[in-house]
């Protein structure tokens, strides 16, 4: 790993821990079994109007590669995802919002959000939250997008690190580390089954439901689900992802479940 990579992703993990105080704990509970924790991937989200090619960036330029493009049509968004130049580091995984895909009140809220950018803006995956929003605005996009509620709300910020729990050494397989996680007083994302996927498709899949912290708003703090950890095991080289299993992924975040 070359000092830029390890400074890259050095910078992504402590802004994503400043977001979850789950990370580290449970990174601590890892390490003191005796675990070294990998990488599989690291997530990060943004509007499609921005585009995804902005925040793979730092990452295209020390040698990740764009590979397969996802759909996901219900939660209205695109992804892709982007093979690292060593397979010890995390895959790049980047979904955007289609922002053209909502109704009229909620395009015009996240127009004037993006307003506020400067001509030359150009997101970073730690850029923060570059707008000032109101709690009816978060309240508004709730009502039609999760994600569109949690972008206005934090703006960019690295969305989910995934443990590698196929090289993981103290746990047969994801149930163990699951059940693990629940005994340890962390709550796990249900949505279409706490495992998501199976090793028939390459990929099995879990996470945590984000952590609530309190948000400064424009006129209001607010207590909104922030980030999560993610934990996959991949069979047969399988590099990619499950579309169907990434959608209910996605829910770790939900604030209305």
């Amino acid at each position: 790993m070359t000092a830029a990579i390890a400074q890259l992703l050095a910078h992504l993990w402590r802004d994503y821990t400043s977001l979850t105080p789950q990370a580290t704990r449970i990174h601590a509970l890892l390490g003191a079994r005796g675990e070294t924790v990998r990488n599989d991937h690291v997530a990060l989200r943004t509007f499609d109007v921005l585009g995804l090619a902005s925040l793979a960036a730092p990452f295209e330029a020390l040698g990740w590669q764009a590979r397969d493009r996802y759909r996901f049509a219900d939660k209205h968004l695109h992804a892709r995802y982007w093979q690292p130049p060593d397979p010890a580091l995390p895959k790049l995984f980047v979904s955007e919002l289609c922002v053209d895909e909502f109704p009229a009140d909620a395009r015009m809220r996240i127009a004037a959000l993006l307003a506020q950018l400067p001509a030359d803006f150009a997101p970073t995956p730690w850029a923060g939250r570059p707008w000032r929003v109101t709690r009816a605005d978060y309240e508004a996009l709730l009502e039609v997008s999760e994600y569109a509620a949690w972008m206005a709300a934090f703006g960019f910020h690295v969305n989910h690190f995934t443990v590698d729990a196929g090289a993981l050494t103290t746990f047969a397989g994801l149930p163990e580390l699951n059940a693990f996680l629940v005994a340890n007083g962390f709550v796990m994302n249900e949505a279409g089954g706490v495992i998501k996927g199976s090793p028939a498709e390459g990929l099995e899949q879990s996470a945590t439901r984000a952590d609530a912290i309190d948000v400064a708003l424009a006129d209001v703090t607010v207590r909104i689900p922030s980030v999560y950890y993610e934990f996959a095991r991949r069979y047969d080289g399988f590099e990619g992802f499950v579309p169907a299993s990434a959608d209910k992924i996605f829910e770790s975040t939900d604030a209305r479940r």
